[in-house]
């Protein structure tokens, strides 16, 4: 009896999970639709001859010999739109990616290009045909047929442990419990269920199951079809892999670097459960399922576990992870104060805190966010708490938001309470007058910032009157706690402040916030302003680059809206995007606000601190929040997502009395700046239970990486009341390429057991400009004008002649890259391949058609010379012959972009460092020529502008000679490891050129 598992869309409810089921699926045959090179599908039944040397189809015009393909002729079989017929315009949108496989067959390199009903065929007949092409007729092992395989001595040594009497027959309940322990998170229920259809089908009913019903059961519940398609198609040892097969998986398709065959025995040894399989060296399929749900491989980018960013700049250069009423566990209305919020929001990397500071009833200051509350907390035991918890999670500054609503005496005790609890940590060293921007994270670890007011130098009494902040009063006022009128004549409120409370604020002073000149003419750099949410929205809107260019040293916090009386958090990206370091969450309330919020701080090891964006931190440069394209010497990015699959989706919580079944689909969303939002979702699963099969792919592009967060939602069609099932939030920055497991989570935040999402991520260089199309370019490269990007004139004459000197510069680094990008592009389309494939893919592919070639025909790679040409002997097919040419195109144009790239940075930096020659005389130029209003606000946008185009344009070239020179090394290397290489290892020269040039300064 065959190995079996269910297949969620297969005809007839058919179960696939080994090879020998996809060969028997060929043998009776299905319904295809075969596509001709004029575009038209006819619908052909296609067969696997009962000798297995040929597929068959009919009805056919040719004769019966002549409708048919012989295995041995087989050169490749390519899975979605991988030749040019399939790409070809009028079909791109009749069938999915998914439902369409090539086979490439014959001397002439001929495609049968085919569409099936579902994607679960097209990967029957996909690792059938690639199973017959490297192992002829040979019968794929079966259970019980000759020598068992590692899987299945594997899991019958399980059974004979558990068969403790040694009777041959363990109670159904043992092997219940036995694979719930092997595949945590399947339900008991299902296992029960299967145990039951085997007996019944077996005719072996009763209270205990024999071995081979147990093996069956396992096969049947544990193999997860979409991985095992996988296995085979890196195997080159049936149905499982070798060390060499996995270092290929490894290298090509998880792009991981400097992997060793060691590391790969490693991984073997640490995640292969056969003891035969351990010693071998081979990875099966269970062993292969374990790897990829690892933290091994998983989505998030392990480097980014750890503090990896310079944490060096100055404060106002980091987004702050920031609290607004971190004490409350409920809506502000109804909250009642708790100090383990306090816990919580420490524990989570905070490193902003409010206090709002009220007089309490024994004499005594006391904490709570508003003045219902129902119960209040003293001051003294939340300093003690904070003094306790500050740097658990983090050992970088945290800074205390004071909000003074008590009495002068309180106050002074407020103070003594700091000083005394929290000693040496708190930061009391006035700010140095000659500096001119806040000290780093790194000098100031360890030590709490007072951010408060500041009673003015001529005040020389123990107490004084100071400006009041807005926060705080309009809930106040609300819940008719005022007790204190607003002064006549509507200017600021004033409150009175003790000497020993100001004396506590050094870096952090808050300041009331006039308009953007008077804080570049007269604000210092240790004083902060704090925005209500909607006035921060309206200068996010009406002038984005002006609150850019102020939080490059000035900080600033934004607190929620008084009305949001449900404690419901704003968008902090709206904030992020104009630079605002501090955006006060409320910590006690989920949602898709605190998912993007706890998401963005985990990329540099949740310290609570994340460097912003190189483009909002230079002193010169444009950026323009508000964009609606890509910036100005921004590489933006296309983000390749497939997903494929679901694991042990939960019920949505609050979803009515339904079946267990859920109808589970997905939709990614990328958050970020304004061009960067986007969402698509993936079709509904139906009746798929706990492990639906999505199978499909998206594409996003991404304009300023820096700052994009993806989400994935998991939704429930089939719902009542709560459609809300998983979430999980990453920052781009963060994501591994490759085939990844997504943790998800629930509302909360809170990881849900066993539950993941499958999914395969890649990422390249935008290829011209536009957006990205998922069919790939080849229709549209030749009609697309090429845009250069160029500088903007100032009005100045002497600047702008400067400037003018950079635009042949600016063409030629434009040319350079593109023709490569072009290149690269047709290249990797003849050899079958996405886009978003590598230069080892391109090259083993090659490699690969050679070794199914029965022709004198070889194509050598000559890695003597530092550009390798590729060299054919024998007759040369045609296809064969565009690759070769394409091939020759991208060699050459890399060729040039290489040698020409550092002149031609060198003419960008030149033009770059003469504009900013002039940045310090900037103003007595404007003055001289008479510039104000509009037209100086123009002059100085142009200005900032060319800086950051030339910058940036610089950037893009030295990344693509990086790129170009790492192709090389790549074919190199792949030439080596497939044997068409010859005449040596990777050059010397190579490696000397892979050096990087040296960055430019900020």
């Amino acid at each position: 009896k065959k190995k079996t598992v269910s297949f969620s869309s297969m005809p007839n409810d058919r179960k696939i999970n080994s090879t020998a089921a996809c060969i028997s699926l060929m043998l009776e045959g299905c319904e295809l639709k075969k596509v001709r090179s004029n575009s038209r599908m006819y619908s052909r039944f296609f067969v696997l001859d009962a000798d297995m040397r040929s597929v068959r189809w009919e009805p056919s015009k040719k004769d019966s010999e002549k409708a048919k393909i012989e295995i041995k002729s087989v050169k490749e079989v390519r899975v979605g739109k991988k030749t040019p017929v399939l790409r070809s315009n009028g079909l791109s949108d009749q069938f999915p990616d998914e439902c369409a496989f090539s086979i490439i067959y014959g001397d002439n390199y001929e495609s049968l290009d085919l569409v099936a009903s579902s994607a679960d065929v097209v990967s029957a007949w996909v690792m059938g045909l690639r199973y017959l092409v490297s192992y002829g007729k040979h019968s794929p092992e079966t259970p019980g047929t000759g020598h068992p395989s590692l899987r299945t001595s594997w899991i019958s040594s399980v059974f004979d442990l558990a068969d403790l009497d040694k009777s041959g027959l363990i109670p159904v309940s043992r092997a219940v419990q036995l694979i719930k322990a092997l595949n945590p998170g399947m339900k008991t229920s299902t296992i029960e269920l299967k145990f039951k259809e085997l007996q019944k089908a077996s005719e072996r009913p009763g209270t205990e199951v024999a071995c081979d019903l147990f093996v069956e059961a396992y096969c049947e519940l544990c193999t997860r079809p979409e991985i095992f398609f996988l296995l085979v198609q890196f195997s080159s040892n049936k149905e499982y892999l070798g060390v060499k097969d996995l270092l290929m998986f490894l290298e090509v398709e998880q792009g991981m670097e400097g992997i060793t065959e060691e590391k790969c025995l490693e991984i073997v040894g640490k995640y292969e459960p056969s003891k035969e399989g351990r010693e071998k060296g081979y990875l099966a399929i269970d062993g292969f399922t374990r790897y990829l749900l690892s933290a091994d491989c998983s989505i998030f980018d392990p480097q980014h576990r750890k503090v990896c960013q310079d944490m060096a700049q100055p404060l106002s250069h980091y987004y702050i992870s920031s609290a607004h009423s971190a004490c409350l566990l409920e809506d502000n209305f109804w909250g009642r104060s708790d100090i383990s919020g306090y816990i919580s929001a420490l524990g989570l990397g905070c490193r902003s805190i409010e206090l709002v500071l009220w007089d309490g009833p024994e004499g005594e200051p006391v904490v709570y966010t508003s003045p219902s509350a129902a119960s209040c907390v003293p001051f003294r035991a939340v300093v003690g708490l904070i003094d306790q918890h500050a740097f658990t999670a983090s050992a970088y500054p945290l800074i205390l938001c004071l909000v003074v609503r008590c009495s002068a005496p309180q106050q002074r005790l407020a103070a003594q309470c700091l000083r005394k609890t929290l000693g040496e940590k708190l930061y009391l060293e006035p700010p140095n007058p000659v500096a001119s921007y806040l000290p780093s994270p790194e000098q100031l670890k360890g030590r709490i910032l007072i951010k408060g007011k500041k009673l003015p130098p001529s005040c020389e009494e123990s107490e004084g009157e100071v400006s009041d902040e807005e926060e705080g009063w309009e809930l106040a006022r609300r819940l008719g706690q005022e007790d204190r009128e607003a002064p006549e004549g509507g200017g600021p409120r004033r409150v009175r402040l003790s000497r020993e409370l100001s004396e506590l604020v050094s870096l952090c002073q808050a300041v009331p916030f006039q308009d953007f000149e008077s804080s570049r003419r007269g604000q210092r750099y240790w004083e902060m302003c704090s925005f209500s949410e909607v006035e921060a929205g309206r200068f996010a809107n009406e002038c984005p680059a002006e609150l850019v260019s102020y939080n490059k040293r000035f900080l600033s916090r934004i607190y929620p809206s008084p009305m949001r009386i449900d404690a419901s958090n704003m968008n902090p990206q709206d904030f992020w995007k104009c630079g605002c370091q501090m955006v006060a969450m409320n910590y006690q309330t989920p949602g898709l606000m605190m998912d993007l919020n706890a998401g963005w701080f985990r990329q540099n090891g949740a310290c609570g601190y994340v460097l912003r964006p190189a483009i909002m931190r230079e002193e010169v440069s444009y950026f323009s929040a508000n964009a609606k394209d890509s910036l100005p010497g921004v590489p933006a990015q296309l983000l390749h997502l497939k997903v494929i699959s679901g694991q042990n989706l939960p019920k949505p919580k609050g979803s009515g009395a339904k079946g267990e079944v859920v109808e589970p689909y997905v939709c990614a969303e990328i958050h970020g700046i304004p061009a960067d939002c986007a969402e698509h979702r993936t079709k509904t699963a139906l009746q798929s239970g706990d492990n639906p099969i999505f199978d499909e792919s998206l594409e996003f592009q991404i304009n300023l990486p820096e700052l994009a967060v993806l989400r994935f939602v998991v939704l429930d069609d089939d719902y009542i009341g709560d459609e809300f099932i998983a979430q999980y939030t990453i920052p781009f920055e963060c994501l591994q390429p490759g085939y990844r497991h997504v943790p998800l989570q629930s509302l909360a935040g809170e990881p849900l057991p066993h539950a993941t999402l499958f999914v395969h991520v890649a990422i390249t260089d935008r290829r011209g400009g536009g957006k990205g199309h998922r069919r790939g370019l080849a229709g549209r490269r030749g009609r697309r004008v090429r845009e250069y990007t160029s500088t903007k004139a100032t009005g100045i004459k002497a600047i702008d002649e400067v400037f003018r000197t950079a635009t042949q510069p600016l063409r030629e680094a434009t040319d350079l890259r593109e023709n490569v990008q072009n290149a690269l592009v047709s290249f990797k389309e003849l050899c079958g391949l996405t886009p978003a494939a590598n230069m080892k893919q391109c090259i083993l592919t090659v490699s690969t058609w050679l070794l199914h070639s029965d022709s004198t025909l070889s194509v050598t790679l000559n890695l003597a010379e530092q550009y390798p040409p590729m060299e054919a002997q024998g007759p040369i097919p045609d296809l064969l012959r565009k690759v070769l040419t394409a091939y020759e195109t991208m060699i050459q144009t890399s060729r040039t972009l290489i040698e020409s790239a550092d002149v031609v940075y060198g003419k960008l930096i030149q033009a770059q460092q003469a504009g900013m020659d002039f940045h310090k005389e900037l103003h007595r130029i404007e003055t001289k020529e008479g510039l104000r209003g509009h037209k100086l606000q123009k002059a100085l946008e142009s200005f900032a502008w060319n800086i950051t185009v030339l910058k940036g344009q610089a950037d893009l070239l030295k990344h693509a000679k990086a790129e170009a020179l790492d192709n090389l090394w790549q074919i190199h290397n792949a030439g080596q490891s497939c044997g068409i290489g010859r005449n040596g290892s990777a050059s010397p020269e190579l490696s000397r050129l892979r050096a990087p040039l040296e960055p430019i300064p900020e």
